[in-house]
């Protein structure tokens, strides 16, 4: 179905994205294309579709591939029947039904007559009756965005399918009738996704990194396994050279105290021998050069270890080399913070939710907030942070410092410098050395601190946010996260997991993903 041989591509900057990427995928394979952020994840999947060119290599597919990218912004000009490439037909279609048939008419068709039955099913499947096909793109959900180009591959039927994060922008009832699709179709896909359920679907994980790609034959569990088994026994040999190391130093102590003995001693037995001066001269050069030979060998053994400990710290995973450090939330636990009493929300003459909203929620809860798209989420999120006031009802709040963060992680400012971000969330007072610790903590090194924010991609965004909440003079109270890893890979994803396992407030979340909330410890939900 698919070969590619020493596939390489370079930026039109001239930067080299990935070097020699050998894959083979076989009729019906069902393939999880992982890595981190930057790797080159969708510039391969282009390359697949035919979308981009490699600098080097040779693709070779059979079938040509209906390709989901990520962002579909660039079809918002068109129709929702122009973006699946159906208009013409439809449109001959229609014609011929009302008696114009014409040798045109019937070469665009090209015999395809039971193509309204594909999307009138289709578009039942993927819930999308209320679509209109002569409506803009652009007047659409990303939710229904995405579900029309997956309803799209029941229309065209193609051998080989390519998504790009498919599950980003739907709800958590679309999500299932995706993942309903990957159980049942025996159609080739290769999926790129941070969705861990989606990815338990697929049979064999192909991680993109430094080294190319590495196959693991069995889905994200399996992958996950293997990978903790390598993480295990990296961070043994990490241990083993830092005592190593460690006892290379001290021996070298040891042996040039030794030495030091040695040398006083034998300057005793000399002076008091009556050695002559130009011979005491010969023996104490002769003394020094023998510790400086000590000093070379012990050096060099040192050097070594201390530079392949260097090389296997840089192996690790970066949540290995990160350090938290959250301060606690000065609320004490179970104090109530907001309490609903008949709460809704008018737009226009309309109220939002048919049955008013009665809640509470109380210091060092964890609750996610669910419900379709639509549902009102992010309009309960403003109610609560008191950038909307309700239209009916009550809403009492009694939370301190709360901080929203959004799938864009907004609160960064693009035009500051890492650093200056860093230095205005510095309401505690530290030291600028401090704050430089910090960002180091979270993997922002010295040649990072004067890029600018806007130039930061999701994942760093995410990990300077999270530096900026310990650098602050406390913990928040309140943590909102509105769909967090959207933009995230699962490395980051897992950064931030652990960030949020170590924050002891009270924690409020929208998001899709089922395997990141039972992570995060959620402990209840509100249903909208």
């Amino acid at each position: 179905m698919l070969i590619l041989q020493n596939i390489s591509y370079t930026h039109p900057n001239k930067s080299r994205l990935f070097d020699e990427l050998h894959l083979t995928v076989n009729t019906h394979e069902k393939i999880a294309l992982i890595g981190n952020n930057g790797s080159g994840k969708s510039t391969l999947l282009k390359i697949i579709a035919g979308e981009l060119s490699p600098s080097t290599g040779q693709r070779m597919v059979q079938a040509t591939p209906y390709y989901i990218p990520q962002v579909v912004g660039q079809f918002n000009h068109l129709t929702v029947a122009e973006a699946l490439g159906v208009a013409q037909k439809l449109t001959a279609l229609q014609e011929i039904l009302a008696g114009n048939v014409t040798e045109e008419n019937l070469l665009v068709l090209d015999d395809d007559w039971t193509l309204e039955e594909r999307i009138q099913e289709a578009f039942a499947y993927w819930q999308l009756t209320e679509i209109d096909l002569t409506e803009p793109l652009a007047t659409l959900s990303g939710g229904q965005k995405t579900k029309v180009f997956l309803a799209g591959i029941d229309i065209h039927n193609p051998d080989f399918i390519l998504l790009d994060e498919p599950s980003n922008h739907l709800d958590t009832a679309a999500r299932q009738l995706l993942y309903g699709f990957m159980e049942s179709t025996s159609k080739t896909l290769i999926v790129v996704s941070h969705d861990r359920t989606l990815l338990n679907l697929l049979d064999t994980v192909c991680e993109l990194g430094k080294r190319g790609i590495t196959v693991y034959g069995g889905n994200y569990d399996f992958y996950a396994e293997q990978k903790e088994i390598q993480s295990n026994a990296l961070q043994h040999d990490v241990q083993s050279r830092e005592k190593a190391l460690r006892k290379a130093k001290e021996k070298e102590r040891e042996t040039l105290e030794r030495q030091q003995k040695l040398d006083a001693r034998g300057k005793q037995k000399q002076e008091k021998a009556g050695v002559a001066r130009i011979m005491m001269n010969t023996l104490r050069n002769n003394a020094e050069n023998s510790t400086s030979k000590l000093k070379s060998v012990h050096g060099e053994k040192i050097d070594g270890l201390a530079q392949e400990l260097r090389d296997l710290r840089s192996s690790l995973p970066d949540i290995d080399k990160m350090k938290f450090g959250f301060n606690n939330s000065f609320l004490h636990k179970g104090k109530i913070l907001f309490a609903a009493d008949q709460l809704n929300f008018n737009y226009g003459h309309k109220s939002l939710w048919l049955e008013s909203l009665n809640f509470q929620i109380t210091s060092g809860e964890r609750i996610a907030l669910k419900g379709l798209n639509g549902s009102g989420k992010t309009t309960l999120i403003k109610l609560l942070l008191g950038s909307l006031q309700p239209s009916a009802g009550a809403l009492h709040r009694a939370a301190g410092q709360a901080v929203y963060i959004d799938q864009d992680y907004s609160l960064i400012d693009p035009r500051l410098s890492v650093l200056q971000q860093a230095q205005q969330a510095n309401s505690a007072a530290l030291q600028e050395h401090e704050i430089k610790i910090r960002l180091h903590r979270f993997l922002f090194d010295k040649e990072t601190w004067d890029k600018p924010c806007g130039a930061l991609s999701g994942g760093e965004r995410m990990r300077l946010m999270l530096c900026c909440l310990t650098i602050g003079s406390q913990a928040p109270d309140l943590i909102v996260l509105d769909e967090p890893t959207n933009n995230l890979d699962i490395q980051n994803i897992d950064i931030l997991t652990a960030a949020i396992n170590e924050y002891q407030g009270t924690l409020l979340v929208v998001s899709h993903d089922a395997h990141f909330l039972e992570q995060i410890r959620v402990e209840r939900f509100i249903l909208l």
